[in-house]
């Protein structure tokens, strides 16, 4: 068994003990931090005139064998603790004696903090490149349906007459301020812990502000108790995590309906749909489906992640050991949901005779109507009642808005005039609605065009 302590123990660990804490089985992924930290570590410790010059070579040289050993997969975990006691181990045995000179000036405490850190660093950018992907492939699909019709929805009814590209660009919105929450959750990852040893610094004079320069850490944590026990940063990315998977989940319930005989507004490539074992005329969203559960998924680390703060006191506990699995494991979640998410939208066929269809059924202009008649000078109120007439009236015959004629409209009101007829149309209806934000195809194309230009660095799908 390899430990980093012992000497004040009489007797050995129970080995159910070091099966229930050991780490090694997740923290093992934090060997590629480790490495970078402890040679950083190292350059600071000779800087300072702890290493000689000899010394820091060998050790330099060390650490690269040790990162082509883990590289290649050569490695028994079996016995080792955790990623730090295992570095430590293969360096030892590279090197020989002057590798325990390594951990000199510095504890597992604020180690592991940084290899977290550097992790997941590393980790949102990945994230934010795939974002930016899925983001395009919507800009794309907005560009091609500006003029698609469809019904725009409250409370899951019929509400007025929108586009699907003014619908799709709602969720780019929405993923922007995902790539905004994470950009700023970097900001505050972005802090060096190592130096703050295991609660209260080191009496040696660590440069630690040439360390974090070579790590790439835009500054230092102030003070040595929070920087070792600090997991804010880990809580902030998976409250990120969590409102990009719930948008995420958002757009999958929605192509999980659209694509139901009963909205049949698009259908899902087969690539990324399945069948059934007993039904075969089956053709199943699993892959949406899927990307909507596993935000629960998600949810419950962030849950989980926060109470397991809650009760904490100053500084360091083994309760921070179950960080990792929750950060890695709502990781690996956002990186296996936005790998499949783009490709599925952007092979998807969307069936704009059905959409534009649905559009007319539903009474999507009375609101226009309501408001041609404020235009005629009847108070708004009025107005609404009013139409609330001709909709029950339309219902009772089986009829929508624009199937009424001239006189049917006169037997409720003597303010409209033929211009009523046009008033009512769906197209008209969206061309009015040309503000900035509205669903107009000017205004959509307007927008699209200001965020295409300020994603000209984007590489082309596929």
């Amino acid at each position: 068994m390899t430990l980093l302590w012992g000497g004040r123990f009489r007797k050995e660990t129970d080995p159910r003990v070091r099966a229930f804490q050991d780490s090694i089985s997740f923290d093992f992924r934090l060997w590629p931090y480790e490495i970078k930290v402890s040679q950083a570590h190292v350059r600071g410790l000779r800087k300072i005139g702890v290493l000689t010059p000899e010394e820091e070579e060998k050790l330099l040289a060390g650490l690269e064998e040790v990162r082509r050993i883990l590289e290649r997969g050569e490695v028994q975990l079996e016995g080792v603790e955790d990623v730090h006691t295992l570095v430590e181990r293969l360096l030892v045995e590279q090197v020989g004696e002057v590798g325990k000179k390594l951990h000199t000036g510095r504890s597992r405490n604020d180690l592991v903090v940084t290899d977290l850190r550097l992790y997941l660093r590393e980790e949102i950018n990945n994230l934010r490149e795939k974002l930016q992907e899925l983001r395009r492939v919507l800009l794309e699909l907005a560009e091609q349906h500006c003029h698609t019709l469809m019904p725009g929805f409250t409370h899951l009814q019929p509400a007025q007459p929108v586009t699907l590209a003014h619908h799709l660009l709602a969720y780019y919105e929405m993923f922007t301020r995902d790539d905004e929450r994470l950009a700023d959750c970097y900001r505050r990852t972005n802090v060096l812990p190592l130096g703050a040893g295991a609660l209260a610094g080191s009496t040696f004079p660590l440069d630690r502000e040439y360390v974090a320069e070579l790590l790439g850490f835009e500054k230092v944590a102030e003070n040595s108790m929070d920087a070792v026990s600090d997991r804010d940063f880990v809580v902030e990315f998976c409250a990120a995590a969590v409102l990009l998977m719930v948008h995420l989940s958002r757009l999958a319930e929605e192509l999980i309906l659209w694509s139901t005989p009963y909205f049949d507004f698009v259908e899902l490539d087969d690539a990324f749909t399945t069948g059934s074992s007993m039904m075969p005329q089956k053709k199943n969203p699993d892959v949406a489906e899927l990307c909507r559960a596993k935000t629960a998924r998600v949810i419950g680390n962030f849950t989980a992640m926060a109470t397991l703060l809650k009760a904490l006191p100053l500084t360091y506990n083994k309760d921070l050991q179950e960080d990792k699995p929750l950060l890695f494991d709502t990781v690996d979640t956002l990186k296996a949901v936005l790998e499949v998410f783009p490709p599925m939208l952007a092979t998807m066929k969307v069936k704009r005779e059905q959409m534009a269809a649905a559009a007319r059924r539903g009474f999507l202009t009375a609101t226009d109507l309501a408001e041609y008649l404020v235009r005629r000078g009847l108070p708004f109120r009025e107005a609404h009642r009013v139409v609330g007439e001709i909709v029950l009236y339309c219902l009772e015959r089986g009829k929508d808005l624009e199937e009424l004629t001239l006189e049917e409209f006169r037997r409720f009101t003597p303010l409209v005039e033929e211009d009523v007829l046009e008033a009512i149309k769906l197209e008209r209806s969206l061309d009015k609605r040309a503000l900035r934000g509205g669903p107009a195809p000017e205004a959509v194309k307007a927008r699209i065009e200001e965020l295409k230009n300020s994603h000209k660095s984007l590489k082309n799908y596929g």
